[in-house]
């Protein structure tokens, strides 16, 4: 398929600063019984990327909206197209893609809440369903379908999902979509609906096949993005503690398991063998962990998210899978066993803790040779990571477990997410 160069389909870049904001829901002329869910669902004011995107979309324009991690690109979406979807026409009309089956599920369940007093029935289709399931499960005439891009793809050429109606396609973190080898779906996709559609795209990053995909999918895309200074880590408290070398980190951190056996804590390693080493290392009482990567069978992958998600377990060890896009709300505390060389993937981190204006706390083991990296992450984002020792990181933690217990730190406005 040829790129189309034309430079009137080159996207219009804004910045937050560049761009016209509608700084309250209550002058978006939303739909009143839209409205009611948004508010219900404990939203008070837009974020900066809502305030700039949700305008031009619901104006018809195709939109990128780039943001880091938690800024509410998903909440963009889910309320543009909410508005937009028409309740008396029983066909799907808007299609979301998504990269996992994880992230499936949450936009689905966020659709669900914010769509709650509109009676907005929304279908969720992933592999390893079988596919008689999922026609069955489209009898109920969904309004919007959100799922993987190979699923979604098989179910419209089996004319299972019907594509006539569809006015809206959305690739949901698309640069990750990408990254798991999906571009050939997603064009497939594109020429199998039956007429021209409105494209949006959410992404943290806009690496060059993904440049390459908007320039062929979208017509003058309107391209807002928040850039890495518009971004703030507000509420979190970043600490690194130096350990002598890369196998004394399983020491420092058996001694701050023995302290967060009240928190959610999720903790990042860089890779699968790492993961499952970790989880063979913990013997911590009264600790309820588990453990995830890419390679668990999606089934067990699930279970273990409604385990975590239900507070049964308060650890989660994982892979960068649990990095984007999985909306766990009361997350406190976020170790990274090891660091990403990667800035942006630190961010996708990071976003897991104190999201929607809560408190939270990212702790980064680190030994001599992340002290540079440390260093970099500090003036990629403008940002202090603070050198603490084990001592002074389990005091603080005994602070806000405390302060947790009686409830005397008050939450501030929460802004709409998840990203």
């Amino acid at each position: 398929m040829a790129l189309d160069m034309d430079s009137e389909n080159d996207p219009e870049e804004y910045t937050e600063s560049g761009h016209k904001k509608t700084a309250a829901f209550d002058d978006m002329n939303l739909k009143p019984t839209l409205i009611r869910g948004v508010y219900a669902y404990g939203f008070e004011r837009p974020s900066s990327i809502q305030q700039c995107a949700i305008m031009p979309i619901l104006d018809g324009q195709d939109v990128i909206a780039q943001a880091s991690y938690g800024a509410g690109k998903t909440a963009t979406l889910v309320i543009s197209i909410l508005q937009k979807v028409k309740p008396d026409l029983k066909a799907c009309q808007t299609l979301i893609l998504a990269p996992s089956r994880e992230l499936v599920m949450q936009t689905q369940e966020f659709i669900v809440a914010i769509g709650d007093f509109m009676n907005i029935r929304c279908g969720a289709y992933v592999g390893g369903v079988s596919v008689l399931d999922n026609e069955k499960a489209l009898r109920d005439a969904p309004l919007v379908v959100v799922g993987t891009p190979g699923r979604l793809k098989d179910m419209i050429q089996r004319d299972i999902l019907k594509a006539a109606n569809i006015e809206t396609l959305v690739l949901d973190e698309a640069d990750e979509i990408i990254a798991r080898g999906f571009a050939d779906q997603i064009y497939d996709i594109f020429h199998l609906l039956s007429k021209p559609v409105q494209v949006l795209v959410t992404s943290t990053t806009m690496p060059q096949d993904l440049v390459e995909a908007t320039g062929i999918l979208m017509r003058k895309p309107r391209h807002i993005y928040i850039t890495k200074k518009d971004f703030r880590l507000e509420g979190i408290k970043q600490f690194h503690v130096k350990v002598e070398k890369d196998e004394c980190k399983l020491e420092a951190f058996l001694h701050l398991c023995a302290s967060i056996t009240t928190f959610q804590t999720i903790t990042f390693c860089n890779t699968r063998k790492k993961t499952e080493w970790l989880k063979e290392k913990i013997n911590v009482p009264n600790l309820p962990f588990s453990a995830m990567h890419r390679d668990m069978p999606a089934f067990e992958r699930a279970e273990i998210m409604k385990q975590f998600r239900s507070g049964s377990t308060k650890l989660l060890i994982a892979t960068e899978l649990l990095a984007r896009g999985i909306d766990v709300q009361q997350i406190p505390l976020v170790i990274n066993y090891d660091l990403l060389a990667n800035y942006e993937g630190y961010v996708h981190r990071v976003g897991r803790s104190g999201r929607f204006g809560r408190n939270g706390a990212v702790v980064n083991l680190v030994t001599s040779d992340d002290t540079c990296l440390i260093s970099k992450i500090e003036d990629f984002y403008n940002t202090e990571i603070e050198e603490t020792t084990l001592d002074n990181l389990k005091l603080y933690l005994m602070e806000q477990e405390w302060a947790k217990s009686k409830e005397i730190s008050p939450r501030p406005a929460r802004t709409a997410g998840p990203s």
